[in-house]
C-alpha cells in the first residue's frame, strides 16, 4: 500500500509561484510514475503533468507548458510541482497520484492523495 500527502498549496496572486510536494511512504515509490492533476469546482479531474519512475521523462498539459515543472527526488520518496506564472484559471485542488504506467487518463494511476488547494488572486 502506498499512501500519497501533498502539501504547499495556499493563496497566491496572479504571476506568482508555488511549489506543491506530494511525500509518499511505502518502498514502491521509486518504481512508479507519478502525477499532478487538478480539480476546480464544478469541473472534472483534469491532467497537469507526470514524470516516469526514473526521473528520465516528463509531460505537461499544453495548459501548462513552460510555467510548470514536475520533478522528484527518489531518495526522499517525493514528487513536485514547481507552478510560476499562476493564473486565476490554476486555482484548484491539485492531486497527486502513483501508478505502473505513466499516462494522462486518472485510471492509469492507482494511488491518490487527498489534494491540496491552490487559489490564484487576481
Amino acid at each position: 500500500q502506498v499512501e500519497l500527502v501533498e502539501s504547499g498549496g495556499g493563496l497566491v496572486q496572479a504571476g506568482g509561484s508555488l511549489r506543491l510536494s506530494c511525500a509518499a511512504s511505502g518502498r514502491t515509490f521509486s518504481s512508479m510514475a507519478m502525477a499532478w492533476f487538478r480539480q476546480a469546482p464544478g469541473k472534472e479531474r483534469e491532467f497537469v503533468a507526470f514524470i516516469t519512475w526514473s526521473g528520465g521523462g516528463t509531460y505537461a498539459s499544453d495548459s501548462v507548458k513552460g510555467r510548470f515543472t514536475i520533478s522528484r527526488d527518489n531518495a526522499k520518496n517525493t514528487v513536485y510541482l514547481q507552478m510560476n506564472n499562476l493564473k486565476p484559471a490554476d486555482a484548484a485542488v491539485y492531486y497527486c497520484a502513483g501508478g505502473f504506467v505513466a499516462a494522462i487518463g486518472t485510471s492509469s494511476y492507482d494511488y491518490w492523495g487527498q489534494g491540496t488547494q491552490v487559489t490564484v488572486s487576481s
